[in-house]
């Protein structure tokens, strides 16, 4: 798989260093989010936000996103899904800006896939394994679910959470590298 990393030119940070258990009430939480089909409260919400979000996004992933459709376009699957999971779409931007650098085909060294990292054996748990997590939709979707998942189970303690999610708890490299994020680039006015 590091292999697969490199040819997209860059290795990125492991998803989860050792197999763990499945977690069957994070299954049926996928399963659930899966078989779901706006976010915004209002018009003038909807421009600030993806005003300033776009231009954020333009000079951190012109090169991986070069298209404003584009990014335009994930933005609003951003917060749709963050909304959708009652997580900050900040928060969202921030760990898809350390997982991957917005980079959908990105592979990791342990073979997580797409712009939020999931792990592929996830689709089969799910009962979807011809689902690809190269599909932006599907990838935002178990993304958010997950990280949900973790921080509801680590009772909203968000450094707990990342670490779970990036499955590194105990370890707070992982945490450090989003809250920076969130903080630096991708921080609500």
């Amino acid at each position: 798989m590091a292999a697969a990393a490199l040819l997209f030119g860059q290795i990125l940070p492991c998803a989860a260093e050792v197999p763990q258990p499945i977690d069957e009430e994070l299954r049926a939480l996928l399963v659930s989010a899966i078989a779901e089909a706006d976010s915004f409260s209002d018009r003038y919400e909807a421009e600030v936000w993806m005003m300033d979000y776009t231009s954020r996004l333009s000079a951190r992933a012109s090169k991986t996103i070069p298209d404003d459709q584009d990014r335009v376009q994930l933005l609003k699957m951003v917060h749709h899904e963050a909304d959708r999971t009652k997580l900050a779409p900040e928060l969202v931007l921030a760990v898809i800006d350390v997982e991957s650098r917005f980079n959908r085909w990105a592979i990791s060294n342990v073979g997580a896939q797409g712009l939020m990292q999931v792990m592929p054996f996830w689709l089969k748990e799910i009962g979807h394994p011809n689902d690809s997590l190269f599909d932006v939709k599907t990838n935002l979707r178990l993304g958010c679910t997950i990280l949900k998942h973790y921080l509801k189970r680590e009772q909203d303690n968000l450094p707990r959470a990342l670490a779970r999610y990036n499955g590194s708890l105990g370890s707070w490299k992982y945490p450090d590298l989003v809250l920076g994020a969130l903080r630096n680039r991708w921080y609500k006015r």
